[in-house]
């Protein structure tokens, strides 16, 4: 008669236990409970729903915790909800073309050797001109110490 006892007991505690809300369940209430923000997403494992997505505030974040805590069969929440930071309006930054520092620093080189021109487009030197054979070398090293990615020689030897 004990076992019986025991035995009926325990089978009405499994029955109480399987009777709660099933993950699937309480997913589908949470998401009609959430339709209205979009950017927050639950899922719900074991009766623990676990919050992701973006937050526009901390106020949003709490909000939006305590309505799912208010939900049957939710055991836990794990708010791994993230706050977005406002963005700033920072001013018109004043870029100074690459093109302009690299210009200035050839042309600096460029007037030590008469007969030579040059033009700086993209990061591209073009010498143009004429140059004594022997001048050649020590322009074409002087130039590309500056970096420029491609040196385009169109230079007549004289």
């Amino acid at each position: 008669m004990k076992i019986k006892s025991v035995l009926l007991g325990m089978g009405l505690a499994i029955s109480l236990v399987a009777c709660g809300p099933k993950d699937a369940d309480i997913q589908k209430e949470i998401s009609a409970k959430l339709s209205s923000t979009p950017e927050v997403q639950v899922t719900v494992q074991d009766g623990v729903a676990t919050i992701s997505g973006i937050c526009k505030d901390d106020a949003l974040k709490q909000s939006v915790e305590s309505s799912i805590k208010e939900i049957k069969g939710v055991k836990s929440v794990v708010n791994n909800c993230q706050i977005v930071a406002p963005e700033e309006t920072a001013a018109a930054a004043v870029i100074i073309s690459p093109d302009t520092e690299l210009d200035k620093a050839v042309h600096k080189v460029v007037d030590n050797y008469d007969g030579v021109s040059v033009t700086v487009v993209g990061g591209v030197v073009t010498l143009s001109g004429e140059i004594k054979k022997s001048q050649l070398p020590n322009l074409i090293k002087s130039v590309q110490e500056l970096k420029p990615k491609k040196v385009d020689n169109k230079l007549t030897i004289k």
